[in-house]
């Protein structure tokens, strides 16, 4: 499977494109949330996660605390298309992930992955030593992708949590230990 092409709209302005793309090839930007990006990420949020998607003032509440770890897949046409959330602690090394998401007409061309993979290099570049997040235990496509970039079931029992999010919301808790000079895969 190739990664689907991406414009970055980060520090070092890597640029991909392909150009004559139908509407729904554009390529897409990675770059970090603005705050006129909330109307849009509320949209995207329940279009993806539906009954367990974020309020409105709760995301603009993590916008605001952790917005350089807010990153999203612009279309240009004013459509996220996806987004990821690192939530860090003022004192310490570790991290939650509190969201990735992909709109379904962009699944499987390697989004998620990428999400994914900036984040982490940038928890990692700000001394972040331990990533957590949570997964639906049936959601076995999101874990063969944690699973790839070195993620792992938390100890010591094997991180299943019954109820975690209330009655019948089961969540597998994940772990990936970063090293300062680890690469991603």
């Amino acid at each position: 499977m190739t990664a689907e092409p991406l414009e970055r709209s980060l520090d070092h302005h890597d640029q991909l494109t392909r150009p004559g793309l139908p509407p729904d090839d554009l390529p897409l930007e990675l770059r970090t949330a603005r705050e006129s990006d909330l109307p849009e990420l509320r949209r995207l949020d329940e279009e993806v996660f539906q009954d367990v998607a974020y309020p409105g003032f709760l995301l603009r509440q993590l916008f605001d605390m952790y917005e350089e770890h807010f990153l999203v897949l612009d279309d240009g046409t004013g459509r996220l298309r996806g987004y990821v959330l690192a939530a860090t602690r003022t004192l310490g090394a570790d991290s939650w992930i509190l969201g990735l998401c992909v709109t379904m007409d962009r699944r499987r061309h390697g989004l998620g992955r990428e999400l994914m993979r900036e984040v982490l290099s940038r928890l990692r570049r700000d001394g972040i030593r331990v990533v957590r997040l949570t997964v639906e235990p049936a959601n076995l496509a999101a874990i063969f992708l944690y699973r790839s970039l070195g993620f792992r079931p938390e100890e010591p029992d094997g991180g299943l949590r019954p109820d975690y999010f209330g009655p019948g919301m089961h969540r597998q808790i994940m772990r990936l230990d970063l090293a300062p000079d680890q690469g991603l895969p």
